[in-house]
């Protein structure tokens, strides 16, 4: 709307006219080009959860391109498929023995066919666990293979996070930047309009230099922002896996709330969070371990089989072959110094994974509560910045702006607010990076997988 009444422009000079005019003209523009239109000269916007950047990269489409391409995905995914190989051979027999040779030839002749104990012997023996080893020794092996998934998992939660951050501090400083230089211009105008008032003997000298000296610290902030940009780039180029910076990704800043309950995200924890389901593998896979490292007391069996050929006697009276079958034992004798100290570690490995899963779950309640703290404040900021502060200060720019018009107000007034409706502006998008952020994280605390968040997406939308 126009800040300029019919009568006040009938009764101003032609150049004062001109003056007021052109502020006229400047307040809905500047206004229309610092919340939203205008050139955008940085990949970045600041939208609401009613609209979405028509040129942006899609976040989900950036997960996936990091679960694919991030290097020590690639490799803990090689690292489930070795443990998933083991669970076979531990639960295997051990290779059975083949033996082949000759028992009692005479040394005096060795002939084959004076003494009746000479033969050829062929034999084969297997070693057989206890019963119980083996399906302990698998259970073992399919527990760490289990921890080690959940591992996999929650390293891919974890780039998934790491991605979601690094994006949304990307779009940060991107929107700053395009909020600065969109206010540095508005400033460009009003240094204009000042001047044109000074060199018509109606303003002071002092105007076009503090708006000079406001554009210098702002031209200083933007090339803060780019150092930023800069930084903040190679972040999210890592996070994707790219040897290089993120490129021409784009990024946009979405406030989309949801709501957040303590009680709902703590189980959800306890029930899919990777780590804690990794640290349960591992306390139930060392209580296997301890009944393998018990199960040490009780002695294997080899079995063995042979066959033993004797040739005929010296007259031609053949000889019957042989056959024997054997069962023999180890003796587990030496449990004091062997088999107690194996069941001692087991138990101290056992107890410890105990004590860590309950570290763990303590620390997954702290921070849930210091996410969900953040989050909630962050909303709340974004809310007062949105309904209230940056409302209020709008109007305050254009009562400045009409006071300035008609010389009852000073232009350092004027520049002072209008300064602070963008400093607001910088606050708001801070403040809805902070809520993103902190989503990302209680997304990751909780356990909450890819699909379910892209699903979470499309349901906001």
């Amino acid at each position: 709307m126009s800040l300029i009444r019919a009568p006040e422009a009938r009764a101003c000079g032609r150049v004062t006219c001109s003056l007021i005019l052109l502020l006229a003209a400047l307040a809905p523009a500047t206004a229309a080009q610092f919340y939203g239109g205008g050139p955008i000269r940085f990949a970045a916007a600041v939208v609401d959860s009613h609209t979405t950047g028509t040129h942006a990269t899609p976040l989900e489409q950036l997960i996936a391109e990091a679960i694919e391409n991030n290097p020590e995905l690639r490799a803990a995914r090689k690292e489930t498929e070795a443990a998933a190989q083991r669970i076979a051979p531990a639960s295997a027999l051990e290779d059975p023995m083949l033996e082949a040779g000759v028992l009692n030839l005479p040394v005096r002749t060795f002939s084959f066919s004076r003494e009746d104990m000479t033969m050829k012997m062929l034999g084969l023996s297997q070693r057989i666990p206890y019963p119980g080893k083996r399906a302990l020794r698998r259970d073992v092996a399919q527990l760490d293979s289990e921890a080690v998934t959940h591992a996999y998992a929650e390293a891919v939660n974890r780039v998934v996070r790491d991605t979601r951050v690094a994006y949304y501090d990307f779009a940060l400083v991107t929107a700053s930047m395009r909020l600065v230089d969109q206010n540095r211009a508005i400033l460009r105008q009003l240094m204009k309009v000042a001047d044109a008032r000074y060199s018509v003997g109606q303003g002071n000298q002092v105007d076009v230099l503090r708006a000079q000296t406001q554009l210098s610290k702002m031209s200083e902030e933007l090339l803060k922002l780019e150092r930023e940009y800069n930084v903040y780039s190679a972040e999210l180029g890592h996070a994707l896996g790219r040897p290089t910076s993120a490129g021409a990704v784009q990024a946009v800043l979405e406030l989309r709330e949801r709501a957040v309950d303590f009680v709902k995200l703590r189980d959800q924890a306890l029930q899919q969070r990777p780590q804690l389901l990794a640290l349960k593998a591992i306390a139930e896979r060392n209580q296997r371990a301890i009944d393998v490292a018990k199960n040490d007391r009780y002695p294997d069996f080899d079995v063995r089989f042979s066959y033993g050929q004797r040739d005929s006697m010296p007259d031609g009276a053949r000889r019957s072959d042989l056959v024997s079958v054997t069962v023999a034992m180890n003796l587990p004798v030496w449990r004091q110094s062997k088999t107690e100290p194996k069941i001692a570690e087991a138990v101290a490995l056992q107890e410890q994974a105990a004590s860590m899963l309950e570290a763990q779950s303590h620390e997954t309640y702290r921070k849930l509560h210091q996410q969900i703290a953040t989050a909630e404040q962050g909303l709340k900021a974004v809310r007062l910045y949105r309904n209230e502060l940056i409302p209020q200060s709008r109007l305050t720019v254009e009562a400045a702006t009409a006071a300035y018009q008609v010389g009852r107000s000073e232009f350092a007034l004027l520049l002072d607010n209008q300064m602070a409706v963008l400093s607001l502006q910088l606050a708001e998008v801070t403040a809805i990076a902070s809520y993103n952020k902190a989503l990302a994280e209680i997304d990751f605390i909780s356990g909450r997988r890819p699909a379910q968040l892209a699903s979470a997406r499309g349901e906001a939308k």
